[in-house]
């Protein structure tokens, strides 16, 4: 893990993850594929975790004024069920099996909402059972692959909320994710401590951009940012189909 091409790789992956956890819609899981491009997709997981985790600092300390509680109360323990199953069938479950399910799934939602089927003017309430659901979805997703914003923009897309609420709401619980994520790798091996000398060097670049994003959504209008979530979810949603099939 060395040379110009790898570090400007991971210099691209470690922006991603952290433009994600400044709020703007699906970029953190271009990461994982884009450092797949110079190691092996388990090591690049266990490489972007820590960064993953720090982003998440400054990501939670951002938008600390601009979340849902009532999400956060349900989506909490889901994602920590989702996870502790991920855990439970890691060495039974298969990545793509789970990712093209959760692809058709994605880009169905996000296809109807495109073309305006199912989308309605006023905002849903955040109900308990769907979100038990898709909350446990999503921790299982990114347990496995680092991709859980696809359930939870299923769940969350419909109850409109404001774009900073929105991004706050997301950047808090897969702070939470990822922090209940980082034992259960330790104790599979996913995560090694070999890795994190890298790591710290990627740390400034993910930080940096974690307030690029955070003014990016600022300045997006608000119909716009939600265009672009259905988007980067439909475009992430066809790949996994595509990974899973290939």
């Amino acid at each position: 893990m060395d040379g110009i091409v790898f570090w400007v790789v991971a210099v691209i992956a470690s922006v991603a993850v952290g433009l994600s956890k400044g709020g703007l819609p699906v970029v953190a899981m271009m990461s994982v594929p884009i450092l797949s491009l110079v190691m092996p997709p388990l090591q690049a997981a266990g490489l972007l975790l820590p960064i993953y985790i720090v982003s998440d600092w400054f990501g939670v300390w951002a938008y600390r004024h601009e979340f849902d509680m009532q999400v956060l109360k349900i989506m909490f323990p889901a994602t920590a069920i989702g996870i502790g199953l991920g855990w439970a069938t890691a060495n039974l479950i298969s990545e793509a099996m789970v990712g093209g399910v959760i692809g058709l799934l994605g880009s169905t939602f996000a296809t109807s909402r495109l073309i305006g089927w199912g989308a309605s003017a006023e905002a849903k309430r955040a109900k308990v059972v769907p979100g038990l659901f898709w909350g446990a979805a999503a921790g299982f997703t990114s347990f496995v692959s680092h991709a859980g914003g696809p359930p939870y923009q299923i769940y969350t897309v419909p109850l409109r909320m404001p774009k900073a609420v929105f991004a706050g709401t997301s950047t808090i619980l897969f702070a939470w994710v990822n922090m209940l994520k980082l034992p259960a790798y330790m104790s599979i091996g996913i995560l090694s401590f070999d890795s994190l000398h890298i790591a710290v060097w990627l740390f400034l670049p993910a930080t940096l951009a974690v307030f690029a994003g955070v003014r990016l959504v600022q300045l997006l209008p608000e119909e716009l940012f939600y265009k672009l979530v259905l988007w980067a979810l439909l475009l992430l949603s066809l790949r996994m189909m595509w990974v899973a099939v290939v």
